[in-house]
C-alpha cells in the first residue's frame, strides 16, 4: 500500500519561513506539493521529476516562484518544500502527491496527473 507521510507546516508571521517534508513508501518518478485554501480548488505549488537519481526537473506555480524550493532525496524517497518570504495568501492545507508515470506530463502541476496523496498539513501565515 502506497503511503505518503507529510511533516512540517505550522503557523508563521508574514515574511517567515517554513519547511515541509513528505516521505513516500516507494520511489515515484514525479512528486509534488499542492495546496487548498478554504472555498478554493486544490492547486499545484511545485513538482519535481527525477530519473536515475540525477536528472531532475522542477516546476513552480507563478505565485511561489523565487520564494519556494522543491527538492528530493532519492535515497529516502522524500520530497521537501522550503517556503520562504511567506505571505498570508499562502495559508492553506498543503498536500504531498506522487505520480506513477514515466515522463513529465504536459501539465506538470495538474492535480489529475498525480495518483497518490498525503493527508495534508496546515500552513498558516499571519499578517
Amino acid at each position: 500500500q502506497v503511503q505518503l507521510v507529510e511533516s512540517g507546516g505550522g503557523s508563521v508571521q508574514a515574511g517567515g519561513s517554513l519547511a515541509l517534508s513528505c516521505e513516500a513508501s516507494r520511489y515515484f518518478y514525479g512528486m509534488g506539493w499542492f495546496r487548498q485554501a478554504p472555498g478554493k480548488e486544490r492547486e499545484g505549488v511545485a513538482s519535481i521529476y527525477t530519473r536515475y537519481g540525477s536528472y531532475r526537473t522542477t516546476f513552480y506555480a507563478d505565485s511561489v516562484k523565487g520564494r519556494f524550493t522543491i527538492s528530493r532525496d532519492g535515497a529516502k524517497n522524500t520530497v521537501y518544500l522550503q517556503m520562504n518570504s511567506l505571505k498570508p495568501e499562502d495559508t492553506a492545507m498543503y498536500y504531498c502527491a506522487a505520480a506513477d508515470r514515466g515522463s513529465v506530463p504536459r501539465s506538470a502541476l495538474a492535480v489529475d496527473e498525480f495518483n497518490y496523496w498525503g493527508q495534508g498539513t496546515q500552513v498558516t501565515v499571519s499578517s
